[in-house]
């Protein structure tokens, strides 16, 4: 294996630590990993909620809030519509409970036993019968074209809250909010359905507690610049900036009616900070009988932060954190439209104790639905997890006893390793109605006995994947030639639906090229795909959906069902797209090492730097770390027999620690042994036994030092 270390100038590592207020360690991490946008560095440093991102940003929002207030005021029955996975779950539950709370005739559904992936007709009529008049789906309705155009002759409402790649056709709904639409400006593309899901109920909150919502506010404030002014102004629309102008201006050199300032503030409510000195620089700019009427804030937001009291605009820039993670350099009306957040968020206590819960469910849903590990999905992952085990939610806290996981320190890993796995049995045995009834039930002694069922269905999951597997992959490994090597396909009345997502996702890693895993039903065919990192999916079922009853997803993990009579047709075409995927390197592996730790480094206090890069999953790897000349003070054999693994003691002269290096076993006495200096890749780790927490060295590699 080549370990490669990226250089880098120790100048920027320099630069990085100042501007952000990190260590120099952190900061040679960031520069490797190419995380050097400030926005993007913001993410990784940064933990407090205020960072994400406005709901309102997301299009179809307001139309959404609008729709489902009115719900509320007119009694109508609103069901939510999820799926079967996670991610569906804990959207349907996050949204259900917001919705009763809030006292609207609320129902949810999702698919059982055989039922297929999204919003059904069945289930559109069956509410319509029963006098429903608005539907929500979550993390599900993009591609339901048919499904919503039948709604909406039955007079039924639909709003679709989804994540998943859209279609080129989009269903015709009252609002549809999906950060991936086309159309869409929102900053991040890769929300969970269930992030979605929560940006809904942040922006209901909104709404029910702000008199700002729907309400236009504009501020405006003078800055001087050269011989010169620039008056500018901001119009936010909940929160959001929805237009701005700005002018550069001579005094006396031009008159206000020649701008664009009239038209942009007329009849808006205008705030500023410190209206006498704003007055007076406009009288400046464009004579005493011009007068706009402003209201000043500077007060009041200063009994609020304290922080901000008596201060101007330009030194309040130089204390916020907010500024130092900016793109470009602030203006002062950017620290002032940054401070009017702050405020109207703490004087109308906007995010209520709550909504710890809903990052609970948001948290489990970015882990499992394995969406990438940046921008905001960090901070709602950090948060929940923060929270999960400081108070867990019912339902989750019955699960986190029953798995051995209470009271205890996890992290991502653990989560996506232990917990995921049993909350996502329950759909793909048939019963995703279970869990959501778990996450939901108020009654102490329903939920354990929905416990123990979920964790049933846990075991049966794995051995029927255990049973299945040798079938599956001698399929696909026979399909191997048909499709020159560069994808494979498993399909059988056998394999049961609920587990084709899982083998596929195993037969991709076994074969390193996309994989098709299909279950046979009576008269259809359901299939699961995915790839690796070099192809997406989508492009792949794209060109065979002529074929496809419904078909979508993500761009590693798509899924489609299609009529029996069609898959002959089907095979005999993805020998022709088998040609279009490019096969992966076959290059000696390497591991990219995120930084060289000297001896000093090497305590426990080196995990202050690991926590910091948590969550770990997918874009964002746990971070390894080379170290040299380390003694092997002592060896073990660990493990069953066939799987057995090297634990280690490497003492680096200041301090001892454990180590495991997976599947070594053979490697004692021939690559290293007792007493050896090594040089050593690895990933640092924490190792929960018998209540007790041990940290510890993951080896990626060992090799002796060289003399």
């Amino acid at each position: 294996m080549k370990w490669d270390k990226r250089e880098i100038a120790a100048e920027q590592v320099k630069n990085i630590a100042a501007k952000y207020g990190c260590d120099t360690l952190t900061a040679s991490i960031l520069l490797r990993r190419g995380i050097t946008e400030a926005q993007d560095i913001c993410f990784f440093l940064e933990s407090d909620t205020r960072h994400l991102r406005n709901p309102f940003e997301l299009p179809g929002m307001e139309d959404a809030v609008d729709r489902i207030l009115a719900a509320k005021e007119e009694k109508e029955k609103v069901l939510i519509f999820g799926d079967r996975d996670v991610d569906g779950i804990t959207s349907t539950t996050l949204l259900a409970d917001y919705l009763g709370e809030e006292g609207i005739d609320v129902s949810w559904r999702l698919p059982v036993g055989d039922d297929p992936y999204g919003l059904s007709i069945n289930a559109v009529e069956e509410f319509a019968a029963a006098y429903g008049t608005l539907i929500i789906t979550v993390d599900c309705g993009i591609s339901n074209i048919e499904e919503i155009r039948r709604a909406n002759e039955l007079g039924v409402d639909v709003i679709v809250t989804d994540h998943h790649n859209p279609p080129e056709e989009l269903p015709e709904a009252l609002s549809i909010i999906n950060p991936k639409l086309a159309s869409s400006s929102y900053p991040f593309r890769d929300l969970s359905g269930c992030n979605v899901a929560y940006k809904l109920v942040s922006a209901l909150r909104f709404a029910k507690k702000s008199n700002l919502y729907g309400q236009p506010v504009c501020l405006l404030n003078t800055r001087p610049v050269n011989e010169a002014w620039v008056v500018e102004a901001v119009k936010l629309r909940n929160m959001a900036v929805s237009a701005s102008v700005s002018e550069t201006v001579i005094p006396g050199g031009i008159s206000i009616t020649a701008t664009r300032l009239p038209a942009f503030l007329e009849g808006q409510q205008i705030l500023c900070w410190d209206a006498p000195l704003q007055r007076k620089v406009l009288a400046k700019l464009f004579g005493g009988g011009v007068e706009i009427y402003m209201q000043d804030v500077s007060a009041e937001i200063g009994r609020e932060i304290p922080q901000a009291a008596g201060k101007s605009l330009l030194r309040i820039k130089e204390l916020s954190r907010i500024a130092r993670y900016a793109d470009r350099e602030l203006t002062e009306l950017d620290v002032f439209v940054n401070l009017f957040n702050s405020f109207v968020y703490k004087r109308e206590k906007l995010v209520p104790e709550s909504d710890a819960m809903d990052l609970q469910l948001a948290a489990l849903s970015t882990i499992a639905d394995i969406v990438p590990l940046r921008d905001e999905n960090r901070i709602i992952v950090r948060a929940g997890l923060a929270s999960l085990q400081e108070k867990p939610r019912p339902g989750i806290s019955d699960l986190l006893f029953k798995l051995g996981m209470a009271g205890r320190r996890f992290d991502s890993k653990d989560v996506s390793w232990n917990l995921c796995p049993v909350i996502n049995a329950s759909g793909r045995m048939g019963s995703a109605d279970k869990a959501a009834a778990l996450l939901m039930e108020k009654d102490a002694g329903k939920r354990d006995r929905l416990a123990d069922e979920i964790i049933a269905f846990n075991q049966e999951r794995k051995n029927l994947e255990g049973e299945i597997w040798p079938l599956a992959e001698e399929r696909a490994r026979n399909s191997l030639e048909a499709y020159r090597g560069k994808l494979v396909l498993a399909a059988g009345e056998e394999i049961k639906r609920g587990v084709t997502g899982n083998m596929a996702n195993k037969l991709a890693k076994l074969f390193h090229v996309p994989a098709i895993v299909v279950s046979f039903q009576e008269e259809t065919a359901v299939g699961s795909l995915r790839s690796e990192k070099n192809f997406k999916t989508g492009t792949l079922l794209k060109n065979c959906s002529d074929l496809f009853i419904d078909w979508g997803g993500h761009d590693h993990a798509s899924g489609f069902s299609m009529r029996k009579s069609n898959w002959e047709a089907f095979t005999e075409r993805l020998k022709d797209e088998a040609m279009n995927i490019e096969t992966v390197s076959t290059e000696e592996a390497s591991v990219s090492i995120d930084a060289e730790l000297p001896r000093n480094y090497l305590n426990p206090d080196i995990f202050k730097v690991v926590d910091r890069f948590e969550p770990y999953g997918e874009e964002n790897e746990a971070l390894v770390f080379l170290a040299k000349k380390l003694k092997i003070d002592d060896v073990n054999i660990v493990g069953k027999t066939g799987n057995r693994h090297a634990k280690l003691s490497l003492n680096s002269g200041m301090h001892k620690w454990p180590a495991l290096y997976w599947g070594a076993a053979d490697k004692i006495n021939v690559d290293f042994a007792l007493n050896d200096t090594v040089d050593a890749v690895f990933n640092f780790s924490r190792n929960w036994f018998n209540g007790m927490e041990t940290l510890q060295m993951e080896i990626i590699e060992l090799k002796r030092s060289p003399e």
